[in-house]
């Protein structure tokens, strides 16, 4: 069996699976956030909730509260949270964009079958962990019952080998792979991610490839525990932490393999209104920006920021952009003060906002006027998702979209000296 079918069998009380069957799991956590929590809790009623020790809720996408409306939203979860003493609530101040929050509190361990109501939860892959979205009606039935039904997914083997070239990182990966695959070739399969360069990747990089699995339209994306992985959960768990390392046997039967050879790949950018519509940034054209977003729960974490603060120290942006830096979680964001980042970024011209997902939805915080351009390290540029219908999204890396910053226009940071 693949990972993620041992992790699936293990969680169904089964010691065999293969894809295409039906299951009933037992969840070991569930997260809502501030939009798809409410309707979950609409849901349940009066009922209680299975075990609230294994419930998350985060309130970060219209969160701090943009309006009386998301105010309205943000209140309720509280109210939920304090109703059934739910254990893991993180309010604005603690709290933090909720895919790079959970690993970082400790709350997702290798072997673990994760569900939340958004669509990037499969972020938590990058911790061996099968992980993925379900829809607001199913989460209520997980917070009722502790189980989730499933379909066992196919797998596809994706082997990345070679040297990576400099600015070349994680997100650049993924963005060539959901390129090459498009964004249906995955469609509920899992993306299995292995090879010398993965075997090297930092976890920085693992959680931005594992949170884009499903532009392909994956059902989980997941990476093999190995010694950088279990290193990071040694650092956020407690030592007496159990954990359950699955890896994929090799008889294991795959639905497709493909081999990146990572010398060939060069910076990349998504060009609207797919994640899919990938080039490399020198071959992008002559293309001028009006905003520049890097965070998200893709490319929000400190790895980005440091990435982010090499291109741009010593350096102003240009007059007519805005650069706006949302650091993924508080820890984050004070770790960057420390570090002096947030006074490069200042000193650049950029504004440094609290944890959110703000402008990467369209919420709020950087929303996009009729005509305007932005690029941005988040994870989607579908039409108006950022903000007008007739405004563009371009997706790329933080050194990317920093060196664009700065030029005004899409830009390789090779450029900036």
């Amino acid at each position: 069996m693949t990972i993620t079918e041992k992790i699936l069998a293990a969680h169904a009380g089964k010691k065999e699976l293969r894809p295409g069957e039906f299951i009933e799991a037992k969840v070991d956590l569930l997260l809502a956030n501030d939009i798809t929590g409410p309707l979950a809790i609409k849901e349940l009623g009066d009922d209680k909730v299975f075990d609230p020790e294994r419930i998350v809720l985060v309130p970060d996408h219209f969160a701090p509260n943009k309006d009386a409306k998301s105010a309205e939203q943000c209140r309720l979860l509280k109210e939920f949270a304090k109703k059934h003493r739910i254990k893991h609530y993180f309010e604005v101040g603690r709290m933090g964009i909720e895919h790079a929050l959970l690993p970082e509190e400790g709350l997702v361990r290798p072997g673990e079958l994760i569900i939340g109501a958004d669509s990037h939860t499969c972020t938590y892959g990058a911790l061996g962990a099968f992980a993925t979205g379900v829809g607001s009606t199913d989460l209520a039935a997980g917070m009722l019952t502790g189980e989730i039904w499933l379909k066992v997914p196919e797998s596809i083997k994706l082997i990345y080998y070679g040297k990576l070239k400099k600015w070349v990182t994680g997100k650049d990966l993924i963005l060539y792979t959901i390129g090459d695959l498009r964004v249906d070739g995955a469609n509920y399969k899992a993306m299995e991610f292995k090879g010398e360069v993965i075997s090297q990747l930092s976890m920085d990089g693992r959680f931005t490839m594992a949170n884009m699995s499903v532009e392909a339209g994956a059902e989980n994306g997941i990476f093999e525990p190995d010694e950088i992985t279990l290193n990071y959960v040694q650092r956020v768990h407690s030592p007496q932490s159990t954990v359950h390392s699955y890896k994929s046997d090799k008889e294991a039967t795959y639905a497709e393999i493909r081999e990146y050879d990572c010398a060939k790949i060069e910076p990349q950018v998504a060009l609207p209104p797919l994640p899919s519509n990938t080039k490399p940034v020198d071959e992008a054209g002559d293309i001028n920006i009006d905003q520049a977003v890097i965070g998200s729960c893709t490319n929000g974490r400190m790895e980005d920021l440091r990435l982010a603060a090499q291109v741009l120290k010593g350096h102003k942006i240009h007059p007519y952009v805005r650069l706006i830096i949302i650091p993924a979680t508080q820890k984050i964001y004070l770790q960057a003060i420390q570090e002096g980042l947030i006074e490069i970024f200042l000193e650049a011209g950029a504004v440094v906002t609290t944890p959110t997902c703000g402008p990467c939805l369209g919420g709020h915080m950087g929303v996009l006027a009729e005509g305007e351009r932005a690029i941005a390290t988040t994870n989607r540029n579908f039409t108006g998702r950022m903000g007008h219908p007739h405004s563009e999204v371009y997706l790329s890396n933080p050194a990317v979209a920093a060196a664009s910053a700065l030029n005004g226009r899409i830009t390789h940071p090779e450029e900036i000296s």
